[in-house]
């Protein structure tokens, strides 16, 4: 039997703070069962009318995560052991979708800087190697 949806469930729903799972399971609760959906509708309704409970002010702003330059400090293994451990339980534990597409992100961009990196220092090395001055022996 599946568990009972509570408000904070639909704020995270709504904040797509779930993992996938989850969020599968609530929308399909949603889809059968009219009374949540009208929950959520209302949740949706006192958000649009601008209050706010401490809570959601502090899940909508991702306060609890990592900025991107700390996401990627954490990708080259310069950080703090601390704030590096506090990434990891962010990343693995919590499962925080959005920091884990930013690394994600971030993992591509390097992949593709490397690869770039490569092939200008051969187009440099291939422009100039007619100019270079040859050593003559002694």
């Amino acid at each position: 039997m599946p568990r009972k949806l509570i408000e904070s469930d639909l704020e995270a729903y709504l904040d797509e703070a779930l993992p996938s799972a989850e969020m599968a399971d609530i929308e399909d609760a949603l889809r059968r069962d009219e009374a949540l959906s009208f929950k959520l509708v209302a949740i949706n309704a006192r958000r649009d009318s601008g209050i706010h409970s401490l809570g959601e002010i502090w899940r909508r702003h991702r306060l609890t995560c990592p900025s991107r330059e700390q996401l990627g400090g954490h990708l080259l293994g310069v950080l703090a052991d601390d704030l590096s451990r506090y990434i990891i339980f962010h990343l693995e534990t919590i499962g925080c979708r959005y920091c884990q597409a930013n690394l994600d992100d971030l993992r591509q961009q390097q992949a593709d800087e490397s690869g770039t990196a490569a092939t200008r220092r051969r187009k440099y090395f291939q422009s100039s190697a007619g100019y270079l001055d040859r050593q003559e022996e002694k």
